[in-house]
């Protein structure tokens, strides 16, 4: 789980205050994008306006600290778009595809805190927003797809999480345990449309590491802990294990009725396909995401599953465009699953402490490989 989804949320601003004011005198870019600049106290857009279709953000960090930028709905807590991990002194590209009307712009500099926010409206389409007829079914064919992907996803993760929490809830720790990651898998693979939802993503899935002072620890990390780390007293009791085990289920039954009536544009499939490597490279490839159980390589596996399922759907659309690009990820995707294919271990994988830190950085090496030509996706589609 990214860290920007802790309880005190970017995706709750509509409930919260500004935490710093948007100063639109960033330069314009020659390319028509719209410039965004980050820095500690301030997150300047060049303009507070744009016209519907396809929009370009060029976000530069020019802060201290690792920044993300996203676009946010009129509710403040769904994500449109989003672009994370932009170190000082980078710049990255979000490309997404909107409608008119109402939303925010929002950077969160140190990725801590409520993030800087401001109103941003797109108006009704300009000229250069229409596509080709045929085009326009491939793009309905790959979102459609990717809808009934993640329908199905959900409501896989809701059958397993309820095995897990009845094994959880009973003191089963043997089976709880041997569910843990399986089931997870389902989460990790729809991971970004997940942590769409922000009040359901901290109570879910947040690490203990992420929560800040009042925060419940509650959701899949909460269990994790009681199952490999606790001890003796520290252990939960039956009460308490049943508590997290039926809010587990209750959230997770709550996701599933909030996915089943999702529609995605190509640009959300594409971004979502790049943030799932970037969930790989902040998290899994770290260690930092399974702290108690050591089982990230089974989200490892199942964040570039989602990923490569989404670039999948996407395929005759970026074969139509850039046949180069749309050789080059094959090839890439393949040459990362060879590398993780190496830690299999029965139905699963070694557990990631075991890996010596050689390994370690030439998988994160993998993730870089993939992650670079991944970003371009989204622009190639969106033509």
């Amino acid at each position: 789980m990214n860290k920007i989804f802790a309880s005190s949320t970017i995706l709750t601003l509509g409930a919260l205050a500004l935490s710093g004011c948007t100063d639109n005198n960033a330069a314009a870019t020659s390319d028509g994008s719209i410039s965004v600049v980050s820095t500690a106290e301030a997150c300047k857009v060049s303009s507070n306006s744009a016209d519907g279709g396809t929009l370009k953000f060029n976000v530069k960090n020019e802060g201290s600290a690792v920044t993300e930028f996203y676009l946010l709905a009129e509710d403040g807590q769904r994500i449109v778009g989003e672009v994370e991990n932009i170190g000082p002194g980078v710049s990255r590209d979000l490309v997404v595809m909107a409608p008119a009307g109402k939303y925010f712009t929002a950077c969160k500099p140190g990725m801590v805190g409520d993030g800087i926010r401001a109103d941003f409206a797109i108006n009704e389409g300009g000229d250069g927003t229409e596509v080709s007829a045929d085009r326009a079914s491939l793009q309905k064919t790959a979102t459609d797809q990717y809808a009934a992907y993640v329908k199905d996803q959900t409501e896989q993760l809701v059958r397993g999480t309820e095995k897990f929490a009845d094994a959880f809830a009973a003191g089963d720790e043997q089976l709880a345990k041997s569910l843990y990651a399986p089931t997870r898998m389902h989460w990790e693979r729809i991971e970004p449309v997940a942590e769409s939802f922000g009040d359901l993503d901290p109570i879910l899935d947040a690490r203990e590491a992420d929560l800040e002072k009042g925060d419940e620890f509650t959701g899949w990390h909460r269990a994790e802990k009681d199952l490999w780390a606790a001890t003796g007293k520290d252990k939960m009791s039956k009460a308490e294990r049943t508590k997290i085990a039926e809010g587990m289920v209750k959230n997770t039954k709550e996701l599933y009725d909030r996915t089943q009536k999702l529609q995605f544009t190509t640009d959300q499939l594409a971004n979502g396909a790049k943030s799932l490597l970037d969930e790989v490279a902040t998290g899994k490839v770290t260690g930092e995401e399974e702290t108690f159980s050591h089982t990230d390589l089974w989200d490892f596996q199942a964040n570039v599953e989602g990923a490569k399922i989404a670039y999948q759907d996407l395929q005759p659309l970026l074969a139509e465009s850039d046949s180069a690009l749309d050789e080059q990820l094959k090839k890439k995707f393949a040459a990362l699953q060879k590398q993780l294919d190496a830690y299999r271990m029965g139905d699963g994988f070694v557990y990631y402490q075991e890996l010596s830190d050689a390994q370690v950085k030439e998988l994160a090496s993998g993730v870089d490989a993939l992650s670079e030509p991944l970003s371009k996706l989204t622009a190639a589609v969106v033509k």
